[in-house]
């Protein structure tokens, strides 16, 4: 007899449609990006069971990555349209901060003090 099995992590996005927000990291506008993270046992290669759920925020703006609370992960993941408070996250990764030359709109994520495009002062 033969059996396929197998164990991994697995990715889901979550609908979330909270509007537009004001991103702590960067400053900019942007939105929230929900998904899950889980341990799933795959037999024949269909899921039978999700366990070790996890839920996260990514901006959209420079993708900061957010540990979202459980609660209110698990009421998103219900279809529930709540607000994410500043509470309900905990900062896991800074996303990269861009610079914009207001001369030319060169962007770049480089530490430079002068455009490279161009050569105006940042």
């Amino acid at each position: 007899m033969f059996f396929a099995i197998s164990i991994t992590d697995r990715r889901e996005d979550l609908e979330y449609d909270g509007g537009v927000m004001t991103c702590d990291s960067c400053g900019a506008y942007g939105r929230y990006q929900i998904f899950m993270v889980c341990t799933v046992l795959y037999l024949f290669f269909i899921p039978v069971w999700r366990w070790n759920k996890r839920y996260y925020v990514e901006t959209s703006c420079c993708h900061t990555v957010y540990e979202l609370d459980p609660s209110v992960g698990e009421a998103i993941a219900g279809g529930e349209q709540i607000e994410i408070r500043e509470t309900d996250l905990n900062r896991i990764r800074k996303g990269q901060q861009y610079k914009k030359c207001i001369y030319c709109g060169y962007e770049t994520a480089e530490d430079f003090d002068y455009c490279p495009k161009c050569g105006n002062r940042f």
